[in-house]
């Protein structure tokens, strides 16, 4: 079963998802849902909310909580957790158990969600127009855009090449990306977000574009020096990343003595990036 990560937004709140390539549907993060509808402030409350009405559910012997699903998404923390997910059916018959306002808004935001992404399957470009439509809608300049949506695709076909030698998603991609980071930014990525006063927001994100691209370029290479070398081990693996990151290492060294500003900037999408005023 090959899973997608994603996050949704109704009405400018957060929804984490899943796709199921398998079965070809969305799993939402119950907690998220219970949020929205329950006008809780936080995960917190809506958590609280959601043990209750599960047990009372569950009491009831309602077939909707016994049959809910647990799936990893990213938590507040940044880290992969498990977490009660629902498809849409569920959904439809969970959201009957709470008083809502936003009850039927939020139905259909569910079937448009579901619609949207089997029309993406049969056409791959509604996806990235989708993406660019998403990023227009938070204030991204058409120039980040462009730049970051490259950056996209650059980083998936590192992960391809990752997956096609047998590498693991988590602790593996996890260890060699930091690997990258370190070299070429001196940072890890936890140094890195932490540098740009970031919590569980997506690091890319919150890059200027000198940043995407000497990001970029590191990924690149990295997957050119893996394709060519063909390497058998993890650690052939982590040795290839560091010859990666050392590339973009040196174009950023050069950059930075030419022009005499530093590269690495703590600027976020908060700070003004978004404007594209001072970062092209």
């Amino acid at each position: 079963m090959t899973q997608h990560n994603a996050i949704k937004l109704f009405e400018e709140k957060r929804v984490r998802t899943i796709w199921d390539d398998q079965q070809e549907k969305w799993y939402f993060s119950v907690v998220d849902v219970v949020e929205i509808l329950t006008h809780q402030e936080n995960h917190q409350g809506a958590r609280n909310y959601w043990k209750v009405l599960k047990n009372r559910l569950a009491k009831e012997g309602n077939e909707t909580v016994t049959n809910c699903n647990r799936l990893k998404l990213p938590a507040e923390d940044g880290k992969m957790r498990l977490t009660d997910v629902a498809d849409q059916e569920q959904l439809f018959r969970l959201i009957q158990s709470i008083p809502s306002p936003k009850a039927e808004p939020f139905k259909l935001w569910m079937a448009r969600v579901a619609a949207e992404r089997l029309d993406q399957m049969q056409d791959p470009e509604l996806s990235i127009n989708q993406a660019m439509m998403d990023y227009k809608r938070l204030g991204y300049s058409d120039n980040w855009i462009n730049q970051r949506l490259k950056s996209i695709e650059i980083r998936k076909e590192l992960t391809d090449e990752w997956k096609r030698h047998g590498l693991q998603e988590g602790v593996q991609f996890a260890t060699l990306t930091d690997i990258i980071y370190q070299t070429w930014a001196d940072m890890t990525a936890r140094e890195y977000k932490q540098f740009k006063g970031l919590k569980k927001e997506n690091l890319r994100d919150n890059m200027t574009n000198k940043e995407l691209v000497l990001n970029m370029l590191a990924e690149l290479s990295t997957k050119e020096i893996s394709e060519s070398r063909n390497p058998e081990t993890f650690c052939e693996h982590q040795q290839i990343a560091r010859q990666g990151g050392e590339i973009a290492r040196n174009a950023r060294m050069e950059l930075e003595e030419k022009t005499g500003k530093a590269v690495i900037s703590p600027m976020n999408a908060k700070d003004g990036l978004l404007l594209n005023k001072k970062e092209d």
